[in-house]
């Protein structure tokens, strides 16, 4: 890995796993243009879902995604906001780091990127956006089942998690996350397309036992669908497990 990459890993990122550099394939890698292949994905998917037995397709699918968006976002952010760096992230570009479960544990870049081209509004994560995310969740969704919305919510999810952790980095100055947020805050992107990567996530007042306010819980915009594999139930984030718990606090109330 490169010195300049490998300068990120410290502070909110020192428990994440940083991405090798290597033009070389390697035993423990695949190309991320596999995963368009379903035969690829299909045995993928049997070696994750092993620890899973019968779980909904839908599901487990998007519990694998989360993976493999958390490696993805946490490294492409880190890179775009503290070193405005575009890393080669398409998918014919990019190999995946696999766990002997199936799921991604990291990536392999074959560079450590170039400067970015544009640093201001939503066209400075175009790569992460129209190169990776977007047709690897058409070919994800069109192998499950899945809504392509599970898999942008599961994305922006991690995207709005890593925003948040940026600004507490040691090389960050106040304004580091600023592109970030304002991305998430835009309804369009730089061309006019909707942004699939609008408000994925919601702060919400929560009262604690006393009936005072408590922190603002932070509530996901849609579910992931975990809840319909047996052993996963709820994620903590639930937008479904929250609407449950306020109705229960009115019914209580009555």
């Amino acid at each position: 890995m490169s010195l300049a990459l490998s300068s990120l890993y410290i502070g909110p990122m020192e428990q994440l796993t940083p991405p090798r550099v290597s033009n070389d394939p390697m035993p423990d890698t695949i190309a991320a243009s596999e995963l368009l292949e379903p035969a690829r994905l299909e045995a993928l998917m049997a070696d994750f879902s092993a620890r899973y037995p019968g779980g909904d397709r839908r599901a487990l699918v998007s519990l694998w995604t989360k993976w493999h968006f958390a490696a993805v976002t946490s490294t492409s952010l880190a890179a775009n906001l503290l070193l405005e760096r575009d890393l080669p992230l398409g998918l014919n570009e990019l190999r995946l780091i696999l766990a002997p479960e199936g799921h991604v544990a990291g990536l392999c870049l074959k560079d450590e990127g170039r400067p970015l081209a544009e640093l201001d509004g939503p066209g400075r994560f175009a790569t992460l956006i129209d190169d990776h995310l977007t047709p690897l969740i058409e070919g994800l969704a069109a192998y499950s089942g899945a809504s392509p919305k599970v898999f942008w919510s599961n994305a922006g999810n991690y995207f709005e998690h890593f925003t948040q952790a940026v600004p507490m980095h040691p090389m960050a100055s106040a304004s580091t996350a600023e592109p970030a947020q304002q991305l998430l805050a835009s309804r369009k992107l730089a061309d006019g397309r909707r942004n699939p990567l609008y408000q994925p996530v919601r702060y919400v007042n929560a009262a604690n036992d006393d009936g005072d306010g408590g922190a603002p819980k932070r509530v996901r915009r849609l579910c992931c669908i975990r809840y319909l594999i047996d052993e996963m139930g709820y994620c903590g984030n639930c937008p479904l497990e929250c609407r449950e718990q306020r109705a229960a606090k009115g019914a209580s109330a009555r």
